[in-house]
């Protein structure tokens, strides 16, 4: 891929831009953690419109509170491993839009969306888990798996896009609109891993 990395793109976005590109990862990991498609709106909104985050994150939350992925046979490993990934992104969520917290939840997040696709894929992905995963952010993209390979390229557009609108609603708007379709993604792949255990 040509252009900055998504690493150097990460490193370059503003506050709005970290906080964005993290909650687009969390968005595209609901069907894992149980929530419907409009359970982050509230977020989203506060970014839109400068709304009170922190009341934004305890509604989402509370919404998401009690949900849980399977456990039981090795087969469903990768999924409980998902599922776990998926948690923790929702947990570090900062309570303040602060741009030194709102970095380094973005790039977890960015890290642990990737694994999530990586670990969700039937098509192997080259390389150890952490090691793969590095290096699709820093630009070595050659053998990747395809659903990695769309979840990289939907976390660099959205940056991509919220660098190049600035303040206007319209790259949150399409950034949403990335991320919706990345959900839509993972929803089938969840849903034909879950019929695989019936």
């Amino acid at each position: 891929m040509g252009g900055p990395s998504l690493v150097e793109l990460i490193a370059e976005a503003d506050e709005r831009g970290l906080a964005a590109s993290g909650l687009a990862c969390l968005d595209r990991c609901l069907p894992l953690l149980g929530g419907g498609d409009e359970v982050l709106r509230p977020l989203w909104g506060s970014l839109a419109e400068g709304g009170a985050w922190d009341a934004a994150l305890a509604e989402a939350r509370a919404a998401l509170t009690g949900s849980s992925g399977s456990s039981g046979s090795s087969e469903e490993a990768a999924g409980d491993e998902a599922v776990t990934l998926a948690h923790r992104m929702l947990g570090a969520v900062p309570a303040a839009r602060s741009a030194a917290e709102l970095r380094e939840w973005a790039d977890a997040c960015s890290v642990a969306a990737l694994q999530i696709h990586r670990l969700l894929d039937t098509a192997p992905d080259g390389g150890s888990q952490r090691a793969s995963v590095s290096a699709r952010r820093e630009g070595r993209t050659e053998g990747m798996s395809p659903l990695v390979a769309a979840e990289l390229r939907r976390q660099i557009r959205i940056l991509e896009l919220l660098a190049n609108q600035g303040a206007g609603a319209g790259g949150l708007r399409q950034a949403l609109d990335v991320s919706t379709e990345g959900r839509r993604v993972l929803r089938a792949v969840v849903s034909r891993r879950e019929r695989g255990r019936v």
